[in-house]
């Protein structure tokens, strides 16, 4: 598979390269492993309990590797590039600060998570405390090797250092304490970490059952990163805010205090001196969003997926975001409030745009029956006409 997907990334780069300077080899691969092989909730549905996803997971980074290789001997020099890896992680926070456990626990959460990916490529190997867990659990489960692959040494020094920079994306928060699982309990990638998470009930419930707003964790994770992984180029690929598909409100009051304080906490991470080189929020139109389908809109622009059209209207957070985009920031506390003020009168309007959207609809529907049906009678009563006076004249 890793020959296969340098093909396919070699391809790309031919087709596309003289165009194309930030190549992302994978989106979010822990999701793809997890849930495509452990939970089976995403393509190909296989649920292979505690192994699955780790051999997943292992061609996955010597694939990445082998397309950044490829392009580092073959396409860089001539047309000048960089490629990367985007992993997701939320921030893991110790539910007690001053508990050694829970602080190993939320460690042990952010190499389980984000390490996974990012310490092979940084680093050379799996993080250690992932091996560990891993193969003692292996161990007592009476398995003669651990549930988690090996990278041969050829493989650590070849996968080493392949990313010219690191892509983060980033929604929410957890509380991680620690909690001890059997191992007869069977092997899952929840039983190796040895961890519970938590949320806090008063932080802002987004819509989806598992966002919450934290701003502060932005800021922590992307710390953590600039840290653990020698100060690399970051850019942060994912971060936005979702509501239902039943929710039609475009004044989306919460995206914008989202917006305002993840942005605002990725700029002191910037001052901390993490090396952020950009921020792309999630996402631009609401779309398909893995196994929720349509039900989750992150969008700036509302989309109404029952017209065939599929016309667009923009929120409040369009509004809100360009003046974010424009500034580069937030200049200053009355101009950034003078901001959300215009944001919600814009949107007052779309919404009554978006309210009259059925009329509309109904009267184009009527409109694409009538005007044919129309045009056929007229071409039948020409026809009927013709034949009359053709009549007429024989």
């Amino acid at each position: 598979m890793a020959n296969y997907f340098s093909d396919y990334a070699n391809l790309c780069f031919e087709a596309f390269g003289d165009r194309v300077k930030h190549w992302v080899t994978f989106s979010d691969p822990r999701t793809m492993a997890e849930k495509g092989y452990e939970t089976g909730r995403h393509a190909p549905g296989l649920k292979l309990r505690g192994t699955g996803l780790y051999k997943a997971a292992h061609h996955i980074i010597k694939a990445h590797a082998q397309a950044w290789h490829s392009y580092h001997h073959t396409w860089r020099s001539k047309q000048q590039g960089l490629v990367g890896i985007s992993l997701n992680c939320d921030w893991g926070e110790p539910v007690d600060i001053s508990n050694p456990k829970d602080i190993e626990a939320a460690e042990r959460y952010l190499q389980f998570c984000l390490g996974w990916f990012a310490n092979p490529i940084y680093a050379g190997d799996y993080p250690q405390v992932m091996k560990e867990h891993i193969g003692r659990k292996s161990a007592e489960q009476g398995l003669e090797m651990s549930r988690l692959p090996v990278f041969s040494l050829q493989e650590k020094s070849y996968i080493k250092g392949t990313s010219d920079f690191l892509g983060l994306g980033h929604f929410t928060t957890r509380y991680i304490t620690g909690k001890n699982y059997p191992s007869r309990q069977g092997p899952s990638y929840q039983n190796d970490r040895d961890l519970i998470e938590l949320v806090d009930p008063n932080w802002p419930d987004l819509g989806s059952k598992w966002l919450y707003s934290v701003p502060w964790g932005f800021r922590r994770l992307l710390n953590f990163a600039q840290t653990q992984y020698g100060d690399p180029p970051i850019y942060v690929m994912e971060n936005g805010a979702s509501q239902k598909s039943h929710c039609t409100q475009l004044c989306d009051k919460w995206r914008i205090q989202y917006l305002k304080g993840y942005i605002n906490e990725m700029l002191k991470a910037i001052k901390d001196g993490a090396n952020i080189k950009g921020y792309t929020s999630w996402s631009l139109l609401d779309k398909f969003e893995w196994e929720k389908g349509y039900a989750d809109r992150y969008g700036f622009y509302y989309v109404e997926f029952n017209n065939r059209n599929k016309p667009r209207y923009p929120k409040a957070s369009v509004h809100y975001y360009k003046k974010i985009v424009t500034a580069n920031g937030f200049p200053n506390p009355r101009e950034v409030k003078s901001w959300y003020f215009e944001a919600l009168e814009t949107c007052s309007i779309n919404s009554q745009m978006l309210a009259a959207e059925p009329l509309r609809s109904h009267m184009q529907m009527a409109t694409e029956i009538a005007v044919p049906t129309v045009c056929s009678l007229c071409v039948l009563i020409a026809a009927v006409l013709l034949m009359l006076l053709l009549q007429r004249q024989s």
